[in-house]
C-alpha cells in the first residue's frame, strides 16, 4: 500500500458470510502526527531528551541539565518524573568509586605503617605530605585548565603511593639512627631529622624526578588520542611536585614537634 486510496479500499469479511465490505465504508481515515520510536523503561512509557556535549564538560554540561529539571519539577504531572541518564550515570559513578578508592588507599596505607612502624604516631607523620600532594593536584589541574576525570583520581591514587614511600624513606631513617644514638642526649628528634633529610635528599629527589620526567610526555598529551591521559600525567606531576616539598620540609617539621620520646625497637619491645 502506497497511499490512502489503497488502505481505503481494503476488504473487510463478515461474521456471519455475505459481502465484504470495504473499509472505507465502516472507518475514518485521517493523518496526524505521531512519535517516530516509543520507548519504555520498567514497563513504563518514557520520552527521551537525547543531548551532546560541545566544547565544555560533562560535568557542566550535567550541572546545567540537572538546574533545568529542577525548575521544572514543580510543574510535572502527576506520576511524571524526569532523571538523568547515560554518560552522567558513569560518570557520578566512576567518580564516587575512585572517591571512595582514594580514601580506602590512605586509611589501608596508614594502616599498614602502623603495623610496619609498630606506632600509631610515625605513620600519621608520613601522612603529612598528603595534603602537599592533593593541593599540588588541584593546583596543576587549575593551572593547566584540565578538568577534574577519571584519569586525574587514578593519578591522584598513585601520587599518594609515591608521597607515601619518599615519607617512609625520611622518617625510619630518623628513627634507626635516634635507636643508635640512645646515649647521645644532643641527639633530639630536630638533629635526627635533619641528619635523615640530608642524607635521604638524594632517593627522595630521585625518586620524584624520575616519575615527574616519565610523566611528561603523557601531561602534554603528545601523539593522537594521548589527550584523554593527560589529565593523569598533569595530576601526578603537579602532586609530586608540592608533596616532595612538603616531605622535605613540613614532614621533619612535625616529626620534630610529635616525636619527642627516642622510638623504640620493635624487637627490643617485644622481648
Amino acid at each position: 500500500m502506497n497511499c490512502l486510496a489503497a488502505l481505503e479500499s481494503t476488504p473487510l469479511g463478515t461474521a456471519i458470510g455475505g459481502a465484504s465490505q470495504l473499509l472505507t465504508n465502516v472507518a475514518d481515515i485521517a493523518r496526524q502526527s505521531g512519535a517516530a520510536n516509543i520507548t519504555h523503561r520498567n514497563a513504563l512509557p518514557t520520552y527521551d531528551v537525547l543531548a551532546n556535549v560541545d566544547g565544555t564538560d560533562l560535568r557542566s554540561v550535567a550541572d546545567g541539565v540537572k538546574q533545568v529539571i529542577s525548575s521544572l519539577e514543580g510543574r510535572l504531572p502527576r506520576g511524571t518524573s524526569i532523571r538523568v541518564r547515560g554518560q552522567v550515570e558513569s560518570m557520578e559513578s566512576s567518580f564516587g568509586g575512585l572517591g571512595h578508592g582514594l580514601l580506602l588507599a590512605v586509611v589501608l596505607v596508614y594502616l599498614l605503617m602502623v603495623v610496619n612502624f609498630q606506632s600509631w604516631l610515625d605513620p600519621f607523620v608520613i601522612l603529612m605530605a598528603l595534603p602537599g600532594a592533593l593541593s599540588g593536584i588541584a593546583w596543576m589541574l587549575f593551572v593547566s585548565g584540565t578538568t577534574l576525570s577519571v584519569p586525574a583520581l587514578m593519578g591522584a591514587i598513585l601520587c599518594v603511593g609515591v608521597a607515601t614511600a619518599n615519607s617512609v624513606l625520611l622518617v625510619s631513617f630518623a628513627n634507626d639512627v635516634r635507636r643508635a644514638a640512645t646515649g647521645d642526649p644532643s641527639l633530639d628528634a630536630r638533629a635526627a631529622v635533619l641528619l635523615a633529610g640530608a642524607t635521604r635528599l638524594r632517593p627522595v629527589l630521585m625518586t620524584a624526578l624520575a616519575m615527574i620526567v616519565g610523566m611528561l610526555p603523557m601531561a602534554i598529551g603528545w601523539g593522537e588520542g594521548s589527550e584523554q591521559n593527560a589529565p593523569l600525567g598533569r595530576a601526578v606531576i603537579g602532586g609530586l611536585i608540592v608533596a616532595t616539598v612538603s616531605t622535605l620540609f613540613i614532614v621533619p617539621s612535625v616529626y620534630s614537634l610529635l616525636r619527642r620520646a627516642p622510638p623504640v625497637d620493635p624487637a627490643i619491645e617485644a622481648s
